[in-house]
């Protein structure tokens, strides 16, 4: 079995699809795919497609939507399979769990190689960090499940995911920048700010390119801008340190060159207390 959760949803069984076209039914598929190996209660999925108010029947319709589910397992497990669908749909105490190897799902292959992306990161290895989360990101296909009607369950999931993916985003640009890539990034840099307007961590990593790249000005711009937007939007100022780096740029701190010692982190911790 091979399953696509990042981007639109994909679980395919020799080749033969088993996602349902019916809404209910994806999100049960989906939600079991997130945590494979995992039994999941009954009361989870119940959550999931009825929130707090099920109908007196919901018991029965969620063992029709497994009955379906089962079905389409089946066919394409097809008549000679070692394994039946009531194994790999299996019903275990008190809940479902499909029985696969988490390593099929591109969510266990994301997160893996995100680890290892990490822990270069961390030792220094920027070359390794940016090309190993780069090949992690390269595994989305577009919005986490976006095909899927999300109930109050997956829908905190997407939002993991979702924010695993912007981490990952940042982490790999703070790669390129210690690598001196700052010129090539700005574009894409101005174009995740656009998305994510109030997101420091993002603007303090324009804000080093542009500097870097001899465009002082537009830097400080930066931080006018979005200090603004934080003021009239939320009714707060810059973090302490994203203050610090616009005053940095002002002073032309040294410490905004490339670094050059063991104790790189991010470029937003650069002027953490």
């Amino acid at each position: 079995m091979e399953i696509q959760l990042l981007g639109p949803f994909g679980a395919t069984i020799r080749g033969e699809s088993i996602v349902p076209t019916a809404g209910k039914p994806r999100q049960i598929l989906a939600l079991l795919a997130l945590h494979p190996g995992r039994i999941l209660p009954v009361s989870t999925l119940m959550d999931e497609l009825w929130g707090t108010e099920p109908p007196a029947s919901a018991l029965t319709t969620l063992q029709t939507y497994i009955l379906q589910l089962r079905r389409r397992l089946g066919t394409a497990l097809g008549p000679d399979a070692l394994s039946t669908a009531k194994d790999v749909l299996a019903t275990r105490h008190g809940g479902y769990v499909l029985q696969m190897e988490p390593a099929c799902t591109d969510v266990r292959q994301y997160e893996r190689l995100v680890a290892s992306a990490q822990s270069a990161f961390e030792q220094n290895r920027d070359e390794e960090a940016s090309a190993t989360f780069s090949k992690a990101l390269s595994l989305w296909e577009g919005p986490a499940l976006v095909d899927v009607p999300v109930g109050p369950v997956l829908e905190i999931e997407v939002m993991r995911l979702e924010e695993s993916r912007l981490v990952a985003t940042e982490r790999r640009i703070d790669a390129d920048l210690r690598l001196g890539k700052h010129s090539r990034l700005i574009a894409e840099l101005f174009d995740l700010i656009s998305r994510h307007p109030q997101h420091e961590g993002l603007h303090s990593q324009v804000m080093v390119a542009l500097y870097r790249s001899g465009r002082q000005a537009s830097a400080l711009s930066v931080y006018r801008d979005l200090r603004t937007r934080l003021i009239e939007e939320l009714g707060v100022e810059p973090s302490p340190q994203l203050q610090r780096l616009h005053q940095a740029i002002l002073t032309v701190d040294s410490r905004l060159d490339l670094l050059t010692d063991e104790r790189r982190g991010s470029t937003f911790d650069l002027y953490a207390a």
